[in-house]
């Protein structure tokens, strides 16, 4: 009886508050939806990709779907593998700077979803543990919640493992990555983070994934991945919900390769 009370209910809110848009606002038919021209907007990254990173390709000259770009092979991450939902862009910003600074927490059930798809290969390697990047408590106290903890919080409900959201500490506040090159972001994030001592045993040959907002050079996840592989997790996997996609270049094309030859 409880189930067709609760689909009544539902019913009834949506008809005094109907569902809006995640992006825009728009009335739309389904909570957690995206009007359709927000959708059309949006650029979903799916293959072909780079294995390693999760870089989009607009095309995959050897047919395999294990292609590393060339960032990759000439600078391997500190991470294992990387999947994002969409590309962040125009399109893409206000949906993502409304959920990390908009108070737009009601956005994180539906994000979870995506990240599901968008990581379903790395989620059915994942020892069962799922945790964010930290925010440093200064910074948590002051915009009151962590969004990536949000989206760890809500993909594991989904999924049924376990998040772990205090599974890293952020031990030092840092300026904002923002405006910093790729060299500046890694320095920035040097030794800002620790595997909460309460928790090193977990991570003891555990696969971790790693949950994030935005992947812009891979800096701070790389810093995270560091830090649970010198604690002895036996790999970490990253999925996030939007990653900056940069054009993939003649060069990049030409030191592509497989992963078996990497």
């Amino acid at each position: 009886m409880a189930g067709p009370l609760r689909h009544g209910a539902l019913r009834l809110l949506d008809l005094v508050l109907p569902p809006r848009c995640l992006s825009c606002g728009v009335e739309v038919g389904a909570v957690g939806a995206l009007c359709p021209d927000c959708w059309r907007g949006i650029r979903f990254i799916a293959a072909p990709h780079c294995a390693r990173c999760g870089l989009p390709f607009d095309y995959d000259p050897l047919g395999t779907p294990d292609l590393i770009c060339g960032a990759c092979v000439a600078h391997p991450p500190l991470f294992d593998r990387c999947r994002s939902v969409f590309a962040y862009d125009d399109a893409s910003r206000s949906l993502v700077l409304g959920f990390k600074h908009g108070d737009r927490t009601d956005c994180a059930p539906a994000f979870a979803q995506w990240l599901a798809r968008a990581g379903a290969g790395l989620l059915t390697e994942a020892d069962g543990m799922i945790a964010p990047v930290p925010l440093h408590r200064w910074r948590l106290l002051k915009r009151r919640y962590n969004q990536s903890a949000l989206l760890a919080l809500n993909l594991g409900r989904l999924t049924g493992r376990v998040a772990m959201p205090d599974l890293l500490i952020r031990r030092r506040a840092t300026p904002s990555q923002g405006g910093l090159s790729a060299k500046g972001r890694a320095r920035n994030v040097e030794g800002a983070f620790m595997v909460n001592p309460r928790c090193r045993e977990a991570v003891k040959g555990a696969r971790v994934l790693l949950v994030d907002d935005v992947f812009t050079t891979g800096a701070t996840v790389g810093e995270c991945a560091k830090v649970l592989r010198r604690a002895g997790a036996r790999a970490v996997d990253v999925v996030t919900l939007a990653r900056v996609v940069r054009p993939v270049t003649l060069g990049d094309a030409g030191n592509m390769t497989t992963s078996q030859n990497s």
